[in-house]
Order: structure tokens, then sequence, then C-alpha cells
């Protein structure tokens, strides 16, 4: 049977029912505390050191921070293969990292916590150093639990849930740290941000390590490598540790476009053009609300409560959806989606300011947002070897976010230059090249189902 069979016996009701999975649901404190800690170090810190009278330069320099979190596939493969002494034995690989994440965060956040900006920036930047660091390598682990612990049809609703607890989390390091420091101090603010790391060590002590099992293409690939490379018969300290780099850092590029082939090329295309078009119209959104005339409470009430709401809807709705049709398909109508509302903001560029109009658009550009995550995050979850799965999602996510924030960087110049209806529709025409990748894609794999079995080579979709 197919696949595209057995996504047709599935009914949509059966489809739904996936969210009560104790694993589904598992993911929405996982994600809660992967969401928890990433706006501490970035937008929740610049308003504490603002508030205390730091210089806007020297802020600046703190977003530096946010570099550890794309550059993450560095140490990616360190946790994929190496164990840690004792607890590893006891948790599994995936928990005790996960755990050992989670204890730094908080360590982290405590120790931001303890000093005074006035007096202490340094140990400030160092703590929110280590807070980014273990909050990337928190993210490295929940992703490779989140592929490994359910099959792929259920990668949509892992992924749908994911977002809603991360969702949860922004809401709670934003607004909630910024009302606890105005009742309190920041002090107190960032203490309870530290605690409330509790729920992902509670989650991670409740949860079940996910089966990790090295399948035998893979391990005969490595011996090939290894042999290729001179290291297989060679004894001691130097080529022990060639053999662990062959294996834990160039097996997972080597065996990703050995299994793929040449598609490998279009399917990492695809990954780094799929979120392009909304990542930059994000950096000229809020922006924009501000030029229209919309208020600092408009913006807030609408994107966040609204938007919000829309996401969790989009992302849940995709979730369901992924388990009963093709992935790719899904991919294509989110693709289109996003293009048109990102389209549609052309239009409010030239209208009057009318909060009606921008509720209605925020609307469905979050739906659409929520669904084509969801989808995307699904389809980058059955790309990976699950020998490999926290480095080659590693290799994904951060290739799935730079080139669209390195095009973002351009988005104020083609504002002052064009402005913002040319530059909503600029945004637009930057998602043409997914729905292209996508339509090629789909028309290799329905060419590839067609051909006998014995010249078909496998694409996941």
């Amino acid at each position: 049977m197919s696949d595209s069979e057995k996504h047709n016996k599935v009914t949509l009701s059966e489809a739904a029912k996936v969210y009560s999975k104790p694993k589904v649901i598992g993911m929405v404190f996982l994600g809660f505390s992967a969401g928890l800690p990433f706006l501490l170090v970035f937008t929740t810190l610049t308003a504490w050191l603002r508030d205390a009278g730091v210089d806007r330069s020297t802020i600046g320099f703190f977003t530096w921070v946010g570099i550890t979190y794309s550059i993450k596939v560095l140490w990616a493969p360190v946790v994929d293969r190496l164990p840690l002494p004792w607890i590893t034995a006891i948790m599994g690989k995936r928990r005790s990292w996960m755990l050992l994440a989670q204890l730094t965060i908080a360590l982290g956040l405590a120790g931001m916590a303890l000093q005074n900006p006035g007096s202490s920036l340094e140990l400030i930047a160092f703590f929110a150093l280590l807070t980014a660091f273990g909050s990337a390598t928190q993210d490295i682990t929940i992703d490779a639990y989140r592929i490994e612990a359910m099959e792929k049809q259920y990668q949509g609703a892992m992924a749908a849930s994911y977002i809603f607890g991360y969702r949860a989390a922004t809401l709670v390091a934003g607004a909630g740290t910024l009302y606890i420091a105005e009742a309190a101090t920041w002090t107190f603010a960032y203490l309870v941000m530290a605690a409330l790391m509790g729920i992902g060590m509670v989650t991670t002590l409740i949860i079940t390590e996910p089966q990790h099992v090295m399948n035998n293409e893979t391990q005969v690939l490595e011996e090939r490598l290894e042999k290729k490379l001179a290291v297989d018969q060679v004894e001691g300290l130097l080529p022990r540790l060639s053999r662990w780099f062959i294996d834990a850092v160039i097996g997972p590029f080597v065996e990703f476009f050995h299994r793929n082939g040449w598609y490998a090329i279009w399917i990492l295309l695809l990954i780094s053009c799929f979120r392009i078009s909304d990542i930059s119209l994000a950096a000229m959104a809020n922006p924009f609300y501000l030029d229209k005339g919309f208020s600092l409470t408009d913006i807030a009430n609408v994107t966040k409560i609204f938007g919000i709401i829309m996401t969790l809807i989009g992302a849940t709705l995709g979730g369901i959806l992924v388990i009963k049709y093709s992935t790719l398909k899904l991919m294509l109508v989110g693709a289109i989606l996003v293009a048109i509302t990102n389209v549609l903001f052309a239009v409010l560029a030239v209208s009057d300011a009318n909060l009606l109009s921008l509720t209605i658009l925020i609307c469905l550009d979050n739906l659409s947002g929520g669904f084509a995550t969801s989808i995307f995050i699904a389809y980058l979850s059955g790309m990976t070897n699950t020998t490999y799965t926290a480095t080659q999602y590693a290799l994904f996510s951060s290739l799935m976010t730079l080139p669209g924030k390195f095009i973002g960087g351009f988005s104020g110049m083609v504002v002052d230059s064009a402005g913002y209806p040319i530059f909503f529709i600029y945004s637009g025409l930057l998602g043409i090249p997914a729905i292209f990748v996508i339509l090629f894609l789909i028309h290799s794999e329905q060419r590839i189902d067609a051909a006998p079995p014995s010249s078909a080579n496998k694409v996941d979709s």
C-alpha cells in the first residue's frame, strides 16, 4: 500500500485524535521549556537594560548573544553521539542532555537575576551567553526527541503541540516578566523565570527515552568513510578521535546526500527559501503598524491575542491534515497562502488605518503562518536519519532561517526607497521560488512512484 493510500484511509476525526496521545501532550511542556529563555536573552533583556539606564549602543551589542542559536549545528554532533558520564546510563542520551541543558538555562537566568546592570554588565553578558548556549542545546535535544519519539505521520501534531507551548512561553517571558518587574523587581522577575524552567525538568523526568538505533546502511556508510580516510585499522588516541569526528560530523552530511542523491540539492534549496517570505515581512511589521497610526495597545492586542490564537489554530490544523494528506502538497498550499497574505498587506498599506482590517489581516497571516510552519517542521523531521537526528535537524533549522534573516536585513532599505506597498508585494514575490521548488519535487515524486520498482529511487515526502 502506497503512502497516499494510507493517508486516504485515515478520517479527519481519527487524525484529530493524535492530540490525545501522551507524547503529543508532553510536547506542549517541552515547547514551553524551549520558548521560555528565548525572549529573556533578547527583547526582555533589552527592556531591563534600558530601564536600568544602559545606553543603546551597549544594548545593541547584547544582540550578538543570538548568534548562539544560529551556530548550534557546530556542537550538535557532540549532543548526537557523546554520552554524559553516569546520567546517560540512567536517563538515556536525549533526556540526559535535555536535563543538563535545562539546568544550564536555570543557572544562567538566576545568575542574570542576581547582577546589577549598573555595575555588572560583563557578568550579565556572561550569564546571558550561558543561558543562550543552554537554550540552543535544549533546542537540539528537544528536536531530536520529537522526531524519534513518534512516527513520521505524527510529526505535524508534535510540531503543533510544540508551537503551542513555545508561544505560551513567549507570552510568559515577554509580557509576564514585564508585569512582575513592574510590580516587584527585575531580580525577582528573572528568578521566577528560572524557577519556571522546572516545568521542562519535570517533563524530562516523566517522558520516556525514545528508541535510537543505528540502521545497517548507516553503519556500513560510516565504515566505508573510515576506510576511505585510512583510520579504520589504526589504534591510538588521535585515530579514535578521527573516527569519532568522521562518524559524528562528516557522516550526517554524507548520509543525507547518499540517501537523497541529487534531490538533496533541491531539498536544501527548498529548506533555505521556504520561510524567506514571512521572515522578510516580519522585520518591518511593527514599524508598519506604528507608521499607519496604530497604538502600541492596538498592536499588542491584535498581534499577541488574535495573532497567537490563529497561529495555534493553523498549526493544529496542519498537524491533523499531515496525517491524511501528502506533506509536500500541504507545503504547497502553505507557501501559496503565506505569499498571498503578504501581498494583502499592500492593500492595507494603501488604505486608511482601520483596526478591523488590521485584525482580519493579522488573523489570516498568522493562520497561514502557523499552518505552513507545522507542515514544514513535519517535512524537515521526515528528512532526518534517526542515527543523526540532532545534527541533521540542527543543520536544517539553521538553513531555514539564515537566508530569510539576511534578506530581511535589507527590508528597511526597500521600504525607504519604494514604500510599504511595494515592499509587501516584494515580500510576497519572495515566496515564489519555494512554490516552484515544491512543484518540481511533487512532480519528481509522482514520476518515481509511477516508475517500475527496479528503477525507482527513494525520495521522502
